[in-house]
């Protein structure tokens, strides 16, 4: 069958866009010609420097006749709804045909050729391509992300005639910009057009690109007994950069190795897209470094290696300074600096940030086992390289440079560690820290980052999350499952208000807003110490209670809890900071972990009806919700649990549908006179199965409640088997009833088994 191979060639594109590109081109080919009934064997797309590329193979020479019938308005409709349809079909009153009361079109198309489609497509695709950023040229209003110079736009080997804004499809392209001497050659399918490129010194494929980049760059380091240092992200974008990539070895001056490996390997990466190279006996950075050229070289690459060994030591000289200055300064002087930057305008400071994750350090340095002094002074400290200029060179070293600044200047191993490691995880394949003064620091500066922006009600919206609350999310639950350690979430939550102290001190006020009565709290005191401890007392009340309250400026040395103001308002002064309730906010982050942890547990292969059946239940400790979906999925394993389940969901729609006509009776389920066996039988091991799985749950001893409650199993289905709970008998039947209370409560006391979907 016909293949289709479709080129545009324009000039140098991004290499972070390609790879994306490539993807976009796929999918909107494929979306229109399912849409067109055309459904080829096989899509490939790929994305080069100066060029994207489509084969599709196994399309029919022309579409075939299609038929459709589609549903109208009903019979009697408005006029106006049958004109509007008719017009949508094409056809006219009579040729619709009415089925059941409703009015149907019978719509065929004939098939068009292929070709006619294709340029129909084609035109689409490269008006509504999604490039991130595209530009116009001349005095064309065709947009791409830089000018499209020719189209190879070939279906059976063919050429398709097409024209956009002035640029003709043909069959002709071109090879390397310099090796293929600029010469343009015809192709005629796409396995010419694909040897043809790489005559003329083009790789299409970038996967091949990526493997010649790798295997030269790691024969040079055996040729001289040296390891190359992996770098999947810059290999990506390498491999973007040249259509035939020649990896050249080049040196650099061994003193500049005295600068953390970090740096280096980062001024190389960021700015010269260079790969570090390390001896093979360790993982010390050696003096040399892999560049990939875009030629192969007359003197095997020798001019290439000096001229960004030069560079390289110019940018090495520039870290170097930064290093050096910035150890003349130390990071508790540096904090002071944190008071002109702005964290955002709702949340005031890095500084005021910064007293933030003290308070939220101390709060939390004793559920993860950490020594208190030390996690306070670590988050004191965690933000101060911001300020530094090797941070400010390269954004990417903030943590890292922290820690090495903290060493310099003989601060605890352990405090320069979680200063170095307090943003981890920063993604998916990064390890969680699993030291304790890290791991308080660590989530402290999540949760913080999480709770802040839902205080103020900047939340994620579908795809857009610009502060990757998401991110803080699961760094905060991969944190406390590793480590197990017990924080319930409405108590962090808790923890950030109460640090919401950091934003009063004797030149600011705070006004609480509760109803209109006037006066203060309390009488009005001498000492700031006095106002300030006042204030801690009754902030944190406010805060916890719910109370609507503001912060703003004004110069008194009193701090005051005005009752006449309404919430929002501010009687005196600016108002600066304005934060929701706890109790909604705390509910909302809850519900908001939750997702993110159902998405951890979707990942290991968890169910998420089981966790939203232990979420039901209102426990918000992390690692005791992971131990009950846990428990839940294998007991729900087991046929044991199937039945019983049954049983529940059985139980449960009785007790709905007697709901629904009043209350239902309280109290136990006793043995009467005449009843049969099972019922008395489900009674007795009700009481033996109760406080089996109360103690059970009391030790956290979850599989075990599971057990005991399979003991019910049995009973159950003898129950449901023997017993007829509707009974004519008002008496048997309330007590029927009263045991299915107590059936259900005691699942639901593991479980809330009616979010199980089977």
């Amino acid at each position: 069958m016909p293949q289709l191979l479709i080129e545009l060639f324009s000039e140098e594109i991004p290499a972070r866009m390609q790879a994306q590109a490539a993807r976009d081109l796929d999918r909107m080919v494929r979306e229109r010609l399912a849409e067109q009934g055309l459904l080829p064997e096989g899509i490939k797309t790929f994305a080069g420097p100066r060029r994207l590329t489509l084969v599709a193979e196994g399309l029919p020479a022309a579409q075939g006749d299609r038929h459709e019938d589609r549903k109208g308005p009903r019979v009697g409709a408005p006029d106006a709804a049958i004109e509007g349809f008719l017009r949508s079909t094409g056809l006219t009153r009579d040729q619709l045909v009415e089925k059941d009361g409703v009015w149907f079109a019978h719509i065929h198309r004939k098939g068009r050729p292929t070709t006619e489609i294709l340029t129909e497509i084609l035109d689409q695709v490269i008006r509504s391509f999604p490039w991130p950023k595209s530009m116009t040229w001349g005095r064309g209003t065709l947009r791409w992300v830089r000018p499209l110079k020719r189209i190879v736009f070939l279906f059976d080997g063919e050429v398709v005639p097409f024209n956009i804004d002035g640029i003709e499809s043909g069959d002709v392209t071109e090879g390397h910009r310099f090796m293929g001497s600029g010469k343009s050659f015809k192709v005629k399918d796409f396995d010419t057009y694909r040897d043809k490129l790489a005559a003329h010194f083009v790789i299409l494929d970038p996967e091949e690109r990526k493997d010649r980049i790798i295997d030269g760059a790691r024969t040079l380091c055996f040729a001289r007994n040296l390891e190359l240092v992996d770098d999947d992200g810059l290999l990506d974008e390498v491999s973007g950069l040249a259509e035939w990539p020649t990896p050249v070895m080049g040196d650099m001056d061994p003193a500049f190795l005295d600068l953390p490996a970090e740096v280096i390997r980062t001024s190389m990466r960021t700015h010269q897209k260079y790969f570090a190279v390390r001896s093979p006996d360790g993982d010390k950075l050696a003096p040399h470094f892999i560049t990939v050229a875009n030629i192969e070289a007359a003197d095997g690459g020798k001019e290439i290696a000096r001229g960004n060994g030069k560079v390289l030591s110019a940018r090495l000289n520039d870290a170097r300074f930064f290093w050096d200055e910035d150890r003349k300064v130390t990071l508790e002087e540096r904090l002071a600096k944190l008071t002109g930057v702005t964290f955002h305008a709702k949340l005031g400071t890095l500084a005021e940030r910064v007293e933030r994750l003290e308070l939220l350090a101390k709060a939390i340095a004793p559920r993860v086992g950490a020594d208190v002094a030390k996690a306070v002074l670590a988050a004191r400290l965690c933000k101060a390289d911001l300020a530094t200029g090797m941070v400010g060179e390269f954004p990417e070293l903030q943590g890292l440079m922290g820690g090495y600044y903290a060493r310099e200047e003989k601060i605890s191993p352990v405090v320069a560690d979680a200063i170095r490691d307090h943003y981890r995880p920063v993604g998916a394949n990064d390890e969680a820290p699993d030291t304790p003064v890290t791991m308080a620091v660590a989530i402290a500066e999540k949760l913080d980052t999480l709770v802040a922006f839902f205080a103020i009600d900047e939340k994620p919206t579908g795809s857009r999350d610009p502060y990757a609350l998401r991110r803080a999310a699961l760094g905060i639950i991969r944190i406390l499952l590793g480590s197990e350690s017990r924080a319930p979430v409405r108590e962090l939550v808790a923890d950030w208000y109460k640090s919401l102290r950091c934003y009063v001190d004797p030149g600011r006020a705070l006004y609480v807003s509760t109803r209109r009565t006037t006066g203060y709290l309390g009488p009005r005191y001498r000492s700031p110490s006095d106002v300030f401890q006042t204030y801690v007392e009754e902030f944190e009340d406010a805060l916890l209670e719910g109370r609507p309250y503001v912060v703003s400026t004004v110069e008194d040395f009193d701090i005051r809890f005005d009752r006449s103001a309404t919430a929002g308002e501010s009687p005196e002064g600016e108002v600066q900071y304005e934060f929701r309730p706890y109790s909604v906010v705390a509910d909302e982050v809850m519900a908001f972990l939750a997702d993110r942890l159902k998405v951890a547990l979707r990942d290991q292969g968890k169910r998420h009806d089981l966790v939203d059946a232990v979420f039901a239940l209102g426990d918000d400790d992390l690692v005791r919700i992971v131990a009950r979906v846990e428990a839940l999925d294998g007991f729900l394993t087991g046929a044991d649990g199937q039945n019983l389940l049954a049983g529940y969901k059985r139980a449960g729609n009785i007790l709905k549908a007697e709901e629904k006509k009043g209350e239902l009776p309280a109290g136990p389920a006793v043995a009467m006179p005449g009843a049969p066996a099972e019922e008395g039988a489900l009674i007795g091991a009700l009481e033996q199965a109760t406080p089996n799985v109360v103690q059970a749950l009391q030790g956290e001893d979850f599989a075990g409640a599971m057990r005991a409650l399979s003991a019910l199993r049995g009973p159950v289905d003898a129950f449901f088997e023997a017993v007829l709970v509707n009974s004519d008998n008002a008496a048997e039947r309330e007590n029927r009833l009263r045991l299915l209370v107590q059936v259900r409560d005691l699942m639901e006391r593991v479980a809330d088994f009616s979010q199980v979907t089977g």
